[in-house]
């Protein structure tokens, strides 16, 4: 919770340094998650410091119960990974990303296709 900062006009996620700031809609989304914390089910949870608290106190929400909630909410988890994961490559080159994330290098290089990128000029070693 410490890494959400609203100034009443923008909300940003600290990331890493600066906040990164959420578009307009997911801003809105966050707000409003933020404000129902309250209501959560268990005492515990209510008053946790993580974003997603789990129903063990001080623990964060399991993986498979936040994608769940993400489900019914209709946001389907496996979509927006695959677009973070494509943007990725994007900016960096395949392998590089494959080795980073744990992914087979065809895999990353599938992604770099499917997002219509190339790193085909890329010179893997070392380059001193």
């Amino acid at each position: 919770m410490d890494d959400i900062i609203d100034d009443g006009v923008t909300v940003t996620v600290r990331l890493d340094d600066p906040p990164s700031p959420l578009p307009g809609p997911v801003a809105d989304l966050m707000r409003a998650y933020i404000l129902s914390r309250q209501h959560l089910p268990y005492a515990s949870s209510r008053s946790s410091h993580w974003l997603f608290p789990g129903r063990q106190p001080g623990q964060p929400m399991n993986p498979v119960s936040l994608q769940a909630h993400l489900r019914e909410i209709g946001v389907p988890p496996q979509r927006g990974r695959a677009s973070a994961i494509r943007q990725l490559v994007l900016q960096a080159p395949a392998l590089v990303v494959a080795k980073a994330l744990g992914y087979h290098d065809k895999a990353a290089t599938r992604l770099v296709t499917e997002a219509g990128g190339t790193w085909s000029r890329y010179a893997p070693g070392d380059h001193n």
